[in-house]
């Protein structure tokens, strides 16, 4: 199976925070990023996973004092985690 990916993917581990209107704030952490998105680690064991099409709001936490908050769509789930895409606040 062809690789069909249009963003290439960095590996990086930070900390990550998400929330929504309706799931609490949580910090979870990234496995890769791209210009498209981010794949974020994450156990359905201990932690609330939204499911696919939920829009969140994520903000990189410890990098930087005023890191950006960006809004995000889940687009696959995996045993590992959730894959979720940048989304334009411009609409």
């Amino acid at each position: 199976m062809a690789n069909q990916r249009r963003y290439l993917r960095t590996a990086l581990r930070c900390r990550f925070k998400i929330w929504s209107d309706t799931i609490a704030p949580m910090t979870v952490y990234t496995k890769d990023i791209s210009d498209g998105g981010v794949f974020l680690v994450m156990d359905p064991q201990e932690q609330e996973v939204p499911p696919v099409g939920t829009v969140l709001k994520g903000q990189v936490q410890g990098l930087m004092d005023d890191a950006p908050i960006v809004t995000l769509e889940v687009v696959r789930m995996v045993e590992e985690g959730i894959g979720l895409r940048f989304l334009s606040d411009t609409k």
